[in-house]
């Protein structure tokens, strides 16, 4: 049954996403917030579509230590699912996304209308800066940053590799950042059309403050998002009650 209802999401899946992709045609001739709208609306329908077909809730706990105006958002990366499930409870989301991403038809021209934040992986130092440079812009706007310090998904328990980017990322913009620790990859693993029934959760922590340096911040991140996450990672291989 589980196979079964994997295949038929993840037809579906696709076949909304090619129609929202279609819809959205429009909104790139439109003020960016029409085409964010539309985004949050298929993301929302995505995690329905999880509910009602694979048996997949979720629950985001925290969102009160987000903070009002602009923020770093880190987030432990297990998944596709939270490229999209974090955007249905963020204000104004920018993501920071390999370049590749932006060639893709249709896909990368919503990201490039969405203003998120290419990174060039092959220039190293010239791709920070450049990172850099773009966050800075948003976050004069007050719009969230979101990045993956790990810079691709690791699997529940894989041991941790975190960029030290993100370190980079938070003294140049001087603003908060929110450490993001979750579980989604036991329900929706990388690299598989397998989706597991269950409940993904999502724990905003508390901000690390602006002021302190690199590797103090850096050392304080991982441990607070790797702690978390193992304690989710461990919820969630409980039975369901």
């Amino acid at each position: 049954m589980i196979v079964f209802r994997s295949i038929v999401f993840n037809v579906v899946f696709y076949l909304v996403l090619f129609v929202y992709l279609i819809a959205a045609m429009p909104t790139l001739l439109m003020p960016r917030h029409a085409l964010l709208a539309m985004v949050k609306n298929w993301s929302r329908v995505n995690l329905w579509l999880l509910k009602v077909i694979c048996d997949i809730d979720c629950e985001f706990r925290g969102l009160e230590n987000l903070p009002a105006g602009t923020a770093l958002i880190a987030s432990k990366h297990q998944s596709m699912w939270e490229t999209f499930a974090l955007i249905t409870v963020l204000r104004d989301p920018a993501f920071i996304l390999k370049r590749e991403l932006l060639w893709i038809p249709f896909f990368g021209w919503c990201a490039a209308k969405a203003e998120m934040i290419p990174v060039d992986r092959g220039r190293r130092t010239q791709a920070l800066a450049s990172m850099t440079e773009r966050a800075k812009k948003e976050t004069a706007r007050g719009r969230e940053i979101i990045i993956f310090p790990e810079g691709t998904r690791r699997a529940p328990g894989a041991e941790p590799k975190y960029k030290f980017g993100v370190a980079f990322l938070y003294t140049e913009l001087g603003i908060p950042c929110v450490p993001v620790a979750l579980n989604s990859g036991l329900f929706w693993p990388r690299r598989s059309f397998m989706r597991y029934p269950g409940v993904v959760r999502v724990d905003f922590l508390e901000p690390i403050e602006p002021g302190l340096d690199r590797q103090t911040f850096y050392d304080r991140l991982q441990e607070a998002i790797e702690a978390r996450t193992a304690e989710l990672v461990a919820m969630g291989q409980q039975p369901r009650r």
